[in-house]
């Protein structure tokens, strides 16, 4: 009977059909840092910038080897998984219909109708995602089509696993460890399952974001079990419910090996890989580099493998990063300030600033009593430090104010 190992290895195989394998290089910048031998695998130098074609592809060879006449497919996707699905349509020459959010960026729109080409259709549906999956499998039962989930399935995990199969193959001494980005578990549980059999000693870390610890949630719960919020930022990994198939394989992960990356933070490794490396990654494909600074008495000294998985950044989103990395440094605040309404006291406010100190944001909200008003401001400096002397200088001299840097209702409404 074919082990789980050699199906990934002829699936491996299968793709070179469609692409070479994606790099692994060693990064001198990570490894000096942290005393270690750091290796990247870009799975965002993949054809379509993420490690998502590789399931999609075997998911849809397996299919069409045992269904030959199966000619149409349906996913539901806002990103990575629809471009894969688009491109496996394309080279296998079946019909896809890729159902979107109608909130879904044009750039995405325009790179998943780019690789499918005349054989992929896009359907723009629902506000939130669970109404865009529900309609894509409503549809996909009406015209009797095959549904392509983006990790819950076990072809597709089949099929990430061949990150592991190119892994193995392109070092001359294996990883002491492996750190996994995991959202549905596709990617980590196809990986982990192969390594277990075939390299028992490799260690494994996982790491999800704050805002969508859906393996954190199955593992204290025994199964999969549904967040009730997920923060959306970290999109490539912004899962609600790890899939039942990649729970089987990951329900044995030990806790404290799994990681969670904050939102904010994930911005600053972001910038700093753009600004230092040069490499263009998403949030979900900087989560593995995120946590580095959190494993550096673990990593010193061994030899790491770090999975970089999607580099589909759209560069309309850069404000918005630098924004949450400024804040997250401790750098930027914003302010709910009550001036006085008398000559020279924005004159004195000014007064207090020093001399890295800098407004970013200055707007009157309104007059709030009859001798002050409301005003929001954005302040930016070079050390954290610094608001501690502002602060209390502020509060010396009359000026009343509130933090609102980290209050998510107000700051959805002002900043």
């Amino acid at each position: 009977m074919s082990s789980f190992a050699d199906a990934a290895r002829r699936a491996t195989t299968a793709m070179r059909a469609l692409f070479e394998p994606t790099p692994l290089q060693l990064n001198d910048f990570l490894s000096e840092r942290y005393g270690a031998r750091i290796f990247l695998k870009r799975e965002d130098l993949s054809p379509v910038r993420s490690y998502k074609i590789r399931g999609a592809f075997n998911a849809m060879s397996k299919l069409r080897a045992s269904q030959p006449d199966q000619m149409n497919f349906v996913c539901a996707s806002a990103g990575n998984h629809a471009q894969g699905f688009a491109y496996a349509c394309r080279h296998f020459g079946v019909n896809g219909e890729v159902f979107m959010p109608i909130t879904t960026p044009q750039q995405k729109i325009d790179k998943t109708r780019a690789f499918g080409g005349d054989h992929v259709k896009i359907r723009l549906t629902g506000d939130y995602f669970d109404q865009t999956l529900r309609a894509a499998q409503e549809h996909c039962a009406a015209i009797g089509a095959h549904f392509l989930s983006p990790f819950d399935d076990p072809d597709v995990i089949e099929g990430q696993a061949s990150v592991a199969v190119e892994i193995e193959a392109e070092m001359n001494a294996l990883p002491d460890l492996i750190i996994l980005p995991v959202g549905g578990g596709g990617l980590s549980a196809g990986m982990t399952r192969y390594m277990t059999e075939t390299h028992p000693d490799i260690a494994f870390r996982y790491v999800e974001p704050v805002g969508g610890a859906s393996l954190t949630a199955a593992l204290k719960a025994g199964k999969p079990a549904r967040l009730t919020h997920v923060d959306t930022f970290v999109d490539g990994a912004a899962v609600a419910e790890l899939g039942a198939h990649t729970f089987e394989v990951l329900q044995h992960v030990n806790p404290t090996h799994v990681l969670r990356a904050p939102e904010n933070r994930i911005c600053g490794t972001m910038l700093e890989l753009l600004n230092v490396e040069g490499i263009v990654l998403e949030p979900a494909g900087a989560l593995v580099l995120d946590v580095l600074d959190e494993l550096r008495d673990e990593i010193a000294g061994k030899t790491i493998v770090c999975v970089t998985s999607g580099g589909n950044f759209d560069f309309e989103r850069l404000p918005e990063v630098k924004e949450r990395a400024l804040r997250f440094a401790g750098v930027k605040k914003y302010l709910i300030l009550r001036m006085p309404q008398r000559p020279g006291a924005l004159k004195d406010f000014l007064a207090l600033l020093g001399p890295d100190d800098d407004i970013a944001r200055f707007e009157y909200l309104k007059k709030s009593a009859r001798n002050f008003g409301s005003v929001l401001i954005g302040i930016e400096t070079k050390h954290p430090d610094a608001f501690e002397r502002l602060f209390r200088e502020m509060t010396e001299g009359g000026f009343e104010h509130r933090d609102i840097t980290d209050d998510e209702v107000l700051g959805e409404f002002l900043i």
